[in-house]
């Protein structure tokens, strides 16, 4: 695999608490520059990003992060919220505490009320792997089928745990046929990206990839 067919499966991501705009400009015109899938980026600049880089950028943001226990309705409001600023990509975290307390229809109810809000705009489900048991996981797979969800993804990056290829399997053998799956957490080099894609997973959420890649041209 080229540099450039696997950049295209990456959404370039910066999400930490103190990312200032020089640090989301130097993201963005990276991805431009190499072509990744996506930028991943804090709901604050979304807007901004959009003013700057107009459709040269697909923006692809953040709900309910880290944690997921915001409740629905926050997650709904800062969903078109973020569409209406220009995201084109939304990235939820699931409420953890329904699937621990076994609320199954509830978890399926607020995946389908943040996909309503995202007005046909893509939707990545983050289910927090590090956190769940197998089983959990199984009926994850099934719920984010059922609730017309574009992606499963394995993980914010900030919990116990990142992606792992065992649970991209589990993924494959339990999702629907319309579900792609997203990677991410824990994933530091092209070797291993390249393994996740080869596992079935359609996008990798790394901050590493472009400047693994940078630096080899500098070389």
């Amino acid at each position: 695999m080229t540099n450039e067919e696997l950049l295209a499966h990456v959404d370039h991501t910066i999400l930490k608490p103190d990312t200032t705009w020089e640090q989301i400009k130097e993201l963005c015109d990276d991805a431009i520059s190499f072509k990744t899938a996506s930028v991943c980026v804090p709901p604050c600049y979304v807007g901004r990003i959009h003013e700057t880089y107009g459709n040269k950028i697909n923006i692809c943001t953040v709900i309910g992060f880290p944690l997921g226990y915001a409740v629905t309705e926050a997650k709904v409001c800062e969903t078109g919220h973020a569409v209406e600023e220009g995201a084109r990509e939304i990235d939820m975290v699931i409420n953890i505490c329904d699937v621990k307390n076994g609320r199954w229809d509830a978890v399926e109810a607020e995946i389908k009320a943040v996909k309503e809000a995202c007005r046909g705009n893509i939707l990545k489900v983050i289910i927090e792997t590090c956190y769940l048991t197998e089983d959990e996981k199984v009926r994850l797979c099934g719920i984010v089928t059922d609730a017309g969800a574009d992606y499963i993804k394995t993980s914010t990056g900030f919990g116990t745990a990142g992606a792992t290829h065992e649970d991209i399997k589990l993924f494959k053998e339990h999702i629907g046929p319309l579900v792609k799956i997203k990677a991410a957490g824990g994933i530091t080099d092209l070797e291993d990206m390249e393994r996740y894609l080869a596992d079935g997973c359609d996008r990798i959420g790394t901050s590493r990839a472009v400047g693994i890649i940078k630096k080899q041209s500098e070389r």
